[in-house]
Order: structure tokens, then sequence, then C-alpha cells
């Protein structure tokens, strides 16, 4: 195994992989509906930008490393022997990009021995871009500002107060029942916020645009980057009492309300 990288390399590696990918994804972006495949259900969708962006991304991620590892969402699945694995979603939020919506970003993150290290999200639609390295805090640039901006979240002081983005799975059981936990949700919270971009929802929290986020069976890569981004801004990133992060749930919150966030999270389901 070779020396590894610091954490600020391959941030950078995903910084500079991240803004080629979205660049190819604005630009095919009229041509998305010209193709386009179903996943797990007729409602998860892959369009053929989905896994040209992936096959960019593998490409300049491993002529840049190539004894790397790489999972990605569309197939991509090698094992490396360097002990770094990158973690790719190369259009988080496909749905809102096959309509027009806003909300889609391209999500990488830089894993060692399992622990993610670095990440970058790429909001494609504002040019948006969060970035963490462990340790090293979070971070927000925008095309109008490029100086990047120390991401801390928010501090609710109560339930009540607490704006919650949440997503859904695919499957029409799966969200029959998360839709029941939803309505029961929204009476003990200030208000429920779905973008439909699970790296996008954990950036958000980060940047105080909402004030906590959860979602049962999230994928690695749709959450590698943006929890370390969430919890690089003090966001308490776990999962129900007791269980990890995303085993099945992901919960990023505040730590004023995560524990009565979580006890309510754990009663629901």
């Amino acid at each position: 195994m070779s020396a590894l990288p610091p954490s600020a390399a391959l941030l950078d590696l995903a910084v500079a992989t991240a803004r080629e990918a979205a660049a190819l994804v604005a630009r095919e972006r009229g041509s998305a509906a010209a193709a386009v495949d179903v996943k797990s259900s007729p409602t998860d969708v892959v369009t053929a930008v989905d896994t040209a962006t992936e096959r960019l991304i593998t490409e300049r991620l491993l002529t840049a490393r190539p004894d790397d590892g790489l999972l990605g969402e569309e197939g991509a699945d090698r094992q490396g022997t360097s002990g770094v694995r990158w973690v790719v979603d190369p259009i988080d939020g496909t749905v809102n990009f096959l309509y027009g919506l806003r909300g889609y970003a391209v999500s990488i993150a830089a894993q060692v021995d399992g622990a993610t290290v670095a990440g970058a999200v790429l909001d494609v639609p504002t040019g948006e871009l969060f970035t963490a390295t462990a340790g090293g805090g979070a971070f927000l640039s925008t095309p109008a500002d490029p100086g990047p901006r120390r991401l801390t979240g928010n501090r609710p002081g109560s339930l009540g107060q607490t704006l919650v983005a949440t997503g859904f799975g695919y499957r029409v059981e799966q969200r029959r029942a998360q839709g029941a936990v939803v309505a029961q949700l929204l009476t003990e919270v200030r208000d429920i916020r779905r973008q439909g971009c699970a790296s996008l929802d954990l950036c958000s929290v980060a940047a105080g645009r909402v004030d906590a986020y959860y979602e049962l069976d999230l994928k690695p890569w749709d959450h590698a980057a943006g929890a370390l981004v969430a919890a690089e801004a003090g966001l308490v990133v776990t999962g129900l009492p007791g269980r990890p992060f995303a085993e099945p749930m992901a919960v990023a919150v505040p730590e004023t309300v995560a524990e009565p966030f979580l006890a309510l999270l754990d009663r629901l389901h």
C-alpha cells in the first residue's frame, strides 16, 4: 500500500472532478428524457446522463489515482489497493434532473478504511459547492462568492421550532409507512420539507436552510459526502438510538434538539 494522501489533496481531486461532471450534467439536461430506464421500481429512474457522468468521474479519479477503489450508484464497483475508496453519486436527485427541477447534485466522497475523510457535493443548477474534510470543518462556496463560508447549522430551542427535511423510498409499501410517520411527525415540529436529493438535504442542514433531516434506507453514495459536511458543521449525525448512521435510519440534527428528536423518531418507527 502506498502512503495515504492528505484529505485536502483528496478533496481537491473530488472538487475538480465534480466540477467537470456537473458541466456534463448541465450540458446534457435537455436530452435527459431521451434515454430513461428504471431500477428498483417504476419511479426509481436512471438516465443515460447518469451513466455517462459516472464513467467520466470514474475515469478522472482512477487516472489520477489508479490504485484506489471506487463505488458508484450506477454500477461502478472496484476494489483498490491504496486504502482509499471513492463513493460516487453522479446525479443525486435524478427525478428532479429529469423534470428540470432544482435539487440535483454531483456527490463525491473519499474514504480511508471505510471512514469518509473528504467530500464534495456540487449543486448543479445553482453551482453551490459544499465541501468538508474530516476534522477540517464544512464550507460552502457559491459562484457569486467563491470564498468558502464555514457552515455551522442552526440551534433550534425546541422540537416545535425545528424545520425537518426528509425523503421517501421508491417502493409503494415503503412510502405508505413513511407517509404515516410524516403525518404524525408534522404535529410535533415546525414543518416538513421534501427536496428529493439526500446529499443536498444533508448539506442544507449544515447550511442552516433546514434544522434537521432524517431518511430511511439510504445507500452509501447517497450520504457519504453529505454526511461528512453535516458532521463537520457540528450536527449530530447518527442513527436511531443504539444504531449506526444509515442502518437503516440516517439522521442529522442539532445537539439542542437531538435527544427529543431521536426519541420521537424511535417511537414513530
